[in-house]
């Protein structure tokens, strides 16, 4: 009997992820099938409940419930507790355990082509989800220093402060930050502004950019947002969300598999149902 597997959110239907890891399990013989599965956010235990009970193998956990889901697992890994959302579970013999494979999975993606940030100063836009995996993640590689710039400062203040590595960090707002671009190596965006349908927003001024730093959006639709295309202008190395996006999926196969796939074919699989080609 084929293994499940599934990602839970809602909404869920514009999810990829369903596409790329099913064309994981045939390309590596495996006897499995993913699903896409919505769910509100008052369904969410009944949900973990009803998967545990069947046996799934594996879930992914996505919007609005990495933070929620929480309560209803048996244990959280160190990195997942401190970042305060899941976004991968594992059934180990009826155990379920969760982890958070997107910082991890922005690392993987950034250093295939910017090998360390050891000694760099690095910027991250943005305070919410996202920005919380990733800079818990980027403060355990010693930059020299690991600011934020969020529209309200307070919120980057509060990640900050929770984040249990020790990095020297400086909350800043996007006008504050826009203005010493310059001073950055790495500048990391991490919100939703610029993403499809709204691509001609842009998160914070480009202008001050260092032409050798490196400038990386999590969007990855559209492929090249208004913001990585005037830094690209500017001189800078860009990347896009797609590397994010298909690293994440790859260590979730590799938590529920034991096998790390091949990120080349990933790559190709999303870029195909996107309709274009990464930078």
């Amino acid at each position: 009997m084929k293994k499940l597997f599934a990602v839970l959110g809602n909404p869920i239907g514009h999810s990829m992820s369903p596409l790329m890891h099913n064309d994981l399990f045939s390309y590596y013989e495996i006897d499995a099938h993913y699903l896409p599965f919505q769910v509100r956010a008052e369904d969410l235990e009944d949900a973990v409940k009803g998967l545990r009970a069947i046996g799934v193998g594996g879930f992914n956990v996505t919007v609005p419930h990495k933070s929620s889901i929480i309560p209803f697992l048996d244990e959280v890994d160190p990195l997942a507790k401190s970042i305060g959302a899941v976004n991968t579970v594992v059934n180990q013999g009826g155990k379920l355990i969760g982890y958070n494979t997107d910082g991890p999975g922005f690392l993987k993606g950034l250093t295939a082509c910017y090998p360390s940030i050891t000694g760099k100063k690095v910027l991250v836009i943005g305070a919410g989800g996202a920005a919380r995996a990733i800079y818990f993640t980027l403060a355990k590689e010693k930059p020299v220093t690991l600011d934020i710039a969020n529209r309200t400062p307070n919120n980057a203040l509060s990640l900050i402060k929770d984040c249990p590595y020790s990095v020297v960090s400086n909350a800043y707002s996007l006008e504050e930050a826009g203005k010493q671009l310059v001073e950055y190596d790495l500048i990391v965006q991490t919100t939703s502004i610029g993403m499809s349908p709204n691509t001609s927003e842009l998160p914070i001024s480009v202008n001050e950019i260092k032409k050798e730093s490196m400038v990386c959006d999590i969007i990855y639709n559209p492929l090249e947002t208004k913001f990585l295309q005037m830094a690209k202008q500017h001189g800078a190395q860009i990347q896009n969300g797609i590397e994010m996006f298909v690293y994440q999926g790859a260590l979730a196969f590799e938590i529920w598999t034991d096998i790390f796939p091949d990120v080349k074919r990933m790559r190709e699989n999303v870029l195909r149902q996107l309709g274009g080609h990464t930078c």
